[in-house]
């Protein structure tokens, strides 16, 4: 009876053993499992902004000098602004300041004035003759030639990517320009700025 209860305890405990050793062998496997994936690429450009001004030459006069001006009269300029970008704007600016001020650039009432005039063609002839083959319109009312902050032309041609306008710049002295206005020197600078087009969802 001994050897017997001993032989049926050691059948027990080998079992016990071996289930033991066999949930140990299954906890260390990996489980299988179904799976499925998909992808895409896309392709992203960023746009660019740039307004230019032509070459200085036939369509761009605004660096020739003025020389002999006297009160009433007026200068015409020339200068091709192009939206030379791949994106529309919102707008377009110009800031004035004088490198060489006097009282021709800071004078508001008898100092120079400022007005810009845009036809939808190239303009023909000389200054003081130019004409318009297409529609002229103002984009800069008459002011003082340098008031400290930019001014927005009023839609612009070159609002549109690709788009050019042709601006005959028009400065004129005041006929109520006194003696005091004799002999003045000044130098005018023209910076136009274009700003993007409105944010928009694509």
């Amino acid at each position: 009876m001994a050897i017997s209860m001993k032989t049926t305890s050691g059948k027990i405990l080998a079992s016990v053993a071996l289930v033991g050793t066999a949930a140990a062998v299954a906890g260390l496997g990996t489980y299988g499992a179904f799976t499925s994936s998909t992808s895409a690429s896309q392709a992203v450009a960023s746009g660019n902004v740039t307004i230019a001004l032509a070459d200085a030459g036939a369509t761009n006069t605004l660096n020739v000098p003025v020389t002999d001006l006297l009160p009433g009269d007026k200068v015409e300029r020339l200068a091709t602004l192009a939206n030379t970008g791949t994106s529309d704007l919102n707008n377009v600016t110009l800031n004035t300041t004088a490198t060489v001020p006097s009282a021709l650039t800071t004078d508001a009432t008898d100092g120079l004035q400022l007005t810009i005039e845009n036809c939808t063609s190239p303009w023909a002839g000389t200054a003081g003759a130019y004409t318009c083959a297409g529609t002229r319109t103002t984009v800069l009312g008459s002011g003082p030639v340098i008031t400290g902050t930019a001014k927005t032309l009023t839609m612009p041609t070159a609002l549109t990517a690709g788009a050019t306008d042709n601006l005959k710049v028009i400065t004129t002295l005041p006929a109520t320009a006194g003696n005091a206005f004799q002999k003045l020197n000044s130098t005018v600078a023209f910076a136009f700025t274009a700003t993007q087009r409105t944010a928009t969802v694509k």
